[in-house]
């Protein structure tokens, strides 16, 4: 019999009524004569909820001690989507991260998963019954709770489902499937019935929500199938995986975006060969996730580095500068806020010249200022003023012709 993983997001189960819907999704797989693991995310809004308590109680918490507390979000799900199966008739356990053997790095708040001991859950599934887990989480070498960071859910579901052999990783949300964008934002977007790994991980580091980047990366490598389905109503949503049949011949297969960006511009007084290194080296010591870089060296103007960063690590990203200011030897530094980033993706770029010129000539015709600009084989990304984030969007899903019929 043909195992598989079920993976419900904290929307798909934010109440009683949709942990039953998730529980009739799962029966009816079992009543298909699967295999079923499922992987359960905290209900709703509880994570930031929990995280809401401890800034009352502590500000200044404690990693290991935050881990302890958000663990138990997903452990509330797993018990109460367990007991929904049973009510429908079918045997269920619930385990959390490090009872599922799930171990990780000694890491508090961003571990990576480095094994899954899947014995246990294995033999739940050979007894005929649901294995229901708690994402999100695991344990280190020393015996502490971790947990994986923001989306973790998505990569604890395509760990297990590599450790136990499962035929595929269905992630269940509040979508359909993975769309040309936003959907909320243009009504006409088109989703995809396929989208390749490296497509996803670019649209998923570009902003995108419905998966996270590192389950995509995941996935890729061991060559696991994803599935994006809705929890909400019937229908099989998008497969992921290598090699696809590019739809319609797109040429570009998606639009992403991402609000809240901000352009840091480090200034020296004279250029030298460690500036770089050292900038980038220091913040990564920080676990600082820089995107687009540009370096300026003229004879004619002053020498600086300016990259981009998400909004909530600014104040960080600038505590650090400050405080390693005569190590790294710049004048000083300046920002630029209210930014965003559009992107366009599709694996059909490598052999098609002319995308990016096309790109930009949109972004002049409509009037819309390019600050950045970032390319890779299969994608072109530009930094923007936010103001014009939603009108970039609009221009480029038109441009490259993506909308549904």
């Amino acid at each position: 019999m043909e195992r598989i993983v079920m993976k419900f997001g904290g929307t798909s189960v934010a109440n009683p009524e949709k942990i039953a819907r998730a529980a009739q999704l799962v029966v009816g797989e079992v009543n298909r004569g699967k295999k079923v693991a499922v992987i359960v995310s905290a209900m709703g809004k509880t994570t930031d909820e929990l995280l809401a308590l401890a800034n009352e109680v502590n500000p200044n918490a404690g990693r290991r001690e935050l881990d302890m507390l958000l663990t138990t979000g997903e452990q509330v799900t797993a018990s109460l989507l367990a007991m929904a199966i049973a009510a429908a008739g079918v045997e269920a356990k619930s385990f959390t991260g490090w009872q599922a053997g799930v171990t990780t790095e000694a890491i508090h708040g961003n571990a990576r998963i480095e094994q899954v001991q899947a014995d246990r859950i294995i033999s739940t599934l050979e007894e005929d019954a649901v294995a229901v887990i708690t994402g999100f989480q695991g344990i280190d070498a020393h015996g502490q709770l971790t947990t994986l960071g923001r989306g973790g859910s998505d990569t604890s579901a395509v760990a297990i489902a590599i450790a136990i052999d499962a035929a595929v990783c269905d992630i269940y949300t509040d979508v359909e499937g993975v769309f040309t964008t936003d959907p909320r934002l243009i009504e006409q977007a088109r989703k995809l019935e396929e989208i390749s790994y490296d497509e996803m991980l670019e649209i998923a580091n570009l902003g995108a929500g419905v998966l996270h980047p590192r389950a995509v990366e995941f996935a890729k490598n061991h060559q696991m199938p994803l599935r994006v389905r809705p929890a909400h109503i019937e229908g099989e949503g998008t497969i992921i995986k290598e090699e696809i049949d590019l739809e319609n011949n797109l040429i570009v297969r998606g639009v992403a975006f991402e609000r809240d960006i901000v352009r840091i511009t480090v200034m020296y007084d004279t250029p030298y060969n460690g500036s770089l290194a050292n900038i980038f080296t220091t913040l990564a010591k920080h676990h600082v996730n820089v995107d687009i870089i540009v370096q300026t060296i003229r004879e004619d103007a002053q020498p600086s580095v300016s990259f981009s960063i998400k909004k909530q690590d600014f104040a960080e990203v600038v505590n650090i500068l400050e405080t390693n200011q005569e190590a790294l030897g710049y004048r000083q530094v300046d920002f630029e806020v209210g930014l965003a980033k559009v992107s366009i993706v599709g694996s059909g770029m490598v052999s098609n010249p002319g995308v990016a010129a096309t790109m930009f000539d949109a972004m002049r015709n409509a009037s819309i200022p390019i600050k950045m600009v970032s390319t890779s084989e299969i994608k072109v990304s530009v930094v923007i003023p936010e103001s014009d984030m939603e009108k970039a969007v609009a221009v480029l899903h038109e441009q490259y012709e993506l909308a549904g019929e």
